[in-house]
């Protein structure tokens, strides 16, 4: 690969400095570390997804010409968002953290070339498929399937070769692997058995019991150690119970489709499930303070990953609010609003800070929030506030508001990921490897 990476020698003598690496963008060099070829695999699959998003809601609107349509594209919208780019950024962060956190070594770029390759095809095959045949997006599903069930083995098999005293982060997470794996399977069978309800309860399965699985685990690992390597003030502090409740409260969340199915009283779940989730909020906004969150706004990039994680303690108040309010007054809040705030909020935001944290940390540059990453946080705020106001705005707004935050997505992520691809494919800028 050195030949990849030219050196312009200088005189002897003669004061200048060598001459910095060309920084030539080539395909061979995402298979230099396992996060490069991932996250540009999620990079390329994110761009993609923001930009269809925007062509539905213009076409809805009547100002571009709408295409013909299989798959309610807001099945189509929602899978994409929770089985897309997602699962793509947990395998580059994973095979990069995992192996240290489990005191094995870490996989080549190439073992994890299937895995992405697959999931990387999947999806432009599943935006297809929403707009020509159902077929075409059962099959993009078991294609995206066979990727995530890679992934996991893979995952697995770094688990099962640890001798680490503490592997109850990298067990937590194989676990919601593998239900991303299963609900793909799930979305495929009520595709095929024309079910949308089901195709709903099996992708609310997949937000909550896989991404947001794997988000609350790593959360609870990595954001006490971040701040208090940056913080020397604040102490670490992360015990068990919390990752306990944290994972107590994904599993009510994934639930309560389940046991309304079989046969448990919608209102008497909706009172004890909304009790709850503003109980769990109100944990979580605490849990953002004991972690150091004020202290936290000082530096942008470690700022991003506590506000990120405010989001879920507002997003869990938010859906508690609307469900008690509903079992009160029968007349439920927009859910639509808890969810962004959620997926939005939550997983957006720490999806902008956690990836440009490693592209940085293990690229070799230098480990800041410029301007660029934090003007796209700032604008993902932005994106999330009008989104939750559109879910609850009258019926007549909610068309504009939504292409508004449609656009807004996209000129949060268009920069913001293009760049990253830029950087995937050049060399470290410090010549060292990887």
């Amino acid at each position: 690969m050195n030949r990849s990476i030219p050196i312009q020698a200088t005189r002897a003598g003669d004061g200048r400095p060598p001459t910095a690496p060309v920084m030539r963008w080539r395909w061979a060099t995402l298979l230099l570390a396992p996060h490069r070829l991932a996250f540009a695999g999620a990079c390329a699959v994110l761009l993609l997804s923001a930009l269809w998003w925007v062509w539905v809601q213009a076409s809805r609107l009547g100002w571009l010409p709408p295409g013909p349509l299989a798959v309610s594209p807001s099945l189509g919208h929602g899978v994409v968002m929770v089985h897309g780019f997602m699962p793509l950024f947990f395998t580059g962060f994973l095979f990069t953290a995992g192996p240290k956190w489990l005191g094995v070594p870490g996989p080549d770029a190439r073992d994890v070339l299937p895995p992405v390759v697959l999931q990387v095809l999947a999806w432009p095959l599943w935006l297809a498929g929403v707009h020509l045949a159902p077929g075409l997006a059962i099959a993009a599903l078991l294609l995206a399937a066979t990727g995530q069930a890679l992934a996991t083995l893979r995952f697995a098999r770094l688990l099962r070769a640890s001798a680490a005293g503490d592997t109850a982060h990298a067990r937590v997470i194989a676990i919601g692997w593998a239900v991303g794996t299963l609900t793909l399977a799930g979305l495929a069978l009520a595709l095929w058995q024309d079910d949308l309800d089901g195709a709903r309860r099996w992708l609310h399965t997949a937000l909550w019991g896989f991404v947001a699985l794997v988000y609350v685990t790593v959360v609870h690992r990595m954001i006490p150690f971040f701040t208090s390597s940056t913080l020397p003030l604040v102490q670490l502090w992360r015990p068990m119970w919390v990752l306990h409740a944290l994972v107590a409260t994904v599993a009510l969340k994934v639930l309560g489709p389940w046991l309304t199915l079989a046969g448990l009283s919608a209102s008497a779940w909706s009172a004890f499930e909304g009790f709850a989730l503003l109980v769990a909020g109100f944990v979580v906004l605490w849990l953002a303070f004991m972690w150091g969150l004020a202290q936290s706004l000082k530096i942008r990039l470690l700022a991003m990953l506590h506000l990120g994680f405010v989001w879920l303690g507002l997003g869990l108040v938010i859906d508690g609010t609307g469900l008690v309010w509903g079992w009160i007054s029968g007349a439920p809040l927009n859910p639509l609003a808890a969810l962004h705030a959620t997926t939005m909020g939550f997983l957006g935001s720490l999806m902008v800070a956690m990836v440009t944290r490693v592209s940085c940390g293990h690229g070799g540059r230098s480990l800041v929030a410029d301007r660029l990453a934090w003007s796209a946080f700032l604008l993902l705020q932005a994106a999330t506030v009008l989104r939750i106001a559109a879910a609850l705005a009258p019926p007549a707004w909610m068309g504009p508001l939504t292409l508004a935050v449609a656009a807004l997505w996209l000129a949060v992520v268009a920069p913001w990921a293009l760049r990253l691809l830029r950087w995937y494919g050049q060399p470290r800028p410090d010549g060292r490897p990887g």
